[in-house]
């Protein structure tokens, strides 16, 4: 069956909250998707559980994906591998779709659909419909780069990324490092926004629902877990142009604190040598607070 949106969704020991992104799936309103599972090592029963739905006359197809456990980019990796529709959108193990989200992504984007934009950006919410953030500005398309940047001045929050899949794999795979799991894939969003804007839809797409043990909350835990990734992550904020001085000072600070925690080569790989130079104890200084704050949340 040829579909315009693959939902794929990484997962890992998740089988407890699945059953609520099948459900919402379920109650879409337009069935033109393909749902991908890719199952990064669970031990749970959550591979019976996707074998029990694709038994179902579910109205879409379920593809499952099983691979060792690598974290939620070498999710990415594998399910951007694997897509082969014109566009994709991440919905989290612990996450689901409004129930018109589908209808609301395909036909906006055969409406506005260009070579010139990566896909959509639309909102997420919280279980009781509240959105996380603020409303996106009211204009055709955005980059996510002033978003991240702080352009529009409004509480950036999470977003829901549609994105086209040749694009996706264009910046693909994101890179590996051994031992970290903690590589955060809006990397590959913000890699795209650096030539393509996004499509704006002022519309609620997915509802979040934070776990206690996800990336949102253990951020502490993952810097010292992985450096190496956030280091990458921070190479590539800094090189962002037209940054203000603000952000970029914050960025470099972040960047010479993995630096230190990875061993990595810091100012020699520096986009912004004097500046890291010149915030060095101040990153220096943020590495112990981290260690002695990361430690507490253990």
């Amino acid at each position: 069956m040829d579909c315009t949106l693959t939902v794929f969704t990484p997962t890992y020991n998740r089988a407890n909250t699945l059953q609520n992104g099948y459900q919402a799936l379920c109650r879409q309103t337009l069935k033109d998707f393909v749902w991908l599972i890719i199952d990064d090592g669970s031990t749970d029963n959550t591979k019976e559980l996707v074998e029990s739905w694709q038994k179902e006359d579910s109205g879409f197809d379920i593809i499952y994906k099983y691979k060792e456990n690598g974290g939620l980019a070498s999710g990415y990796n594998a399910a951007i591998e694997i897509a082969d529709t014109e566009l994709c959108v991440c919905v989290d193990s612990d996450d689901y779709l409004t129930d018109n989200a589908v209808k609301l992504i395909v036909d906006f984007w055969n409406k506005h659909r260009d070579e010139g934009f990566a896909g959509i950006v639309g909102l997420d919410c919280t279980p009781d419909g509240k959105v996380i953030g603020d409303l996106l500005p009211e204009q055709k398309s955005i980059n996510l780069i002033d978003l991240a940047v702080g352009k529009y001045n409004i509480n950036n929050g999470d977003r829901k990324n549609v994105v086209r899949t040749d694009l996706y794999k264009s910046v693909a795979p994101m890179k590996e490092f051994p031992g970290e799991r903690d590589f955060n894939p809006h990397y590959l969003h913000l890699k795209i926004s650096m030539e393509y804007d996004f499509l704006v839809l002022n519309e609620k797409l997915c509802y979040v629902d934070y776990q206690t043990d996800g990336m949102t909350t253990t951020v502490f835990k993952q810097y010292l877990r992985s450096p190496k990734s956030f280091r990458e992550t921070r190479l590539l904020d800094m090189s962002f142009k037209n940054a203000p001085f603000k952000y970029l000072v914050k960025k470099t600070i972040h960047y010479i604190s993995s630096c230190i925690l990875s061993g990595e080569p810091c100012v020699s790989a520096s986009p912004h040598k004097v500046l890291t130079v010149l915030l060095y104890p101040v990153g220096a200084a943020f590495t112990l607070y981290l260690k002695k704050s990361g430690r507490e949340h253990l």
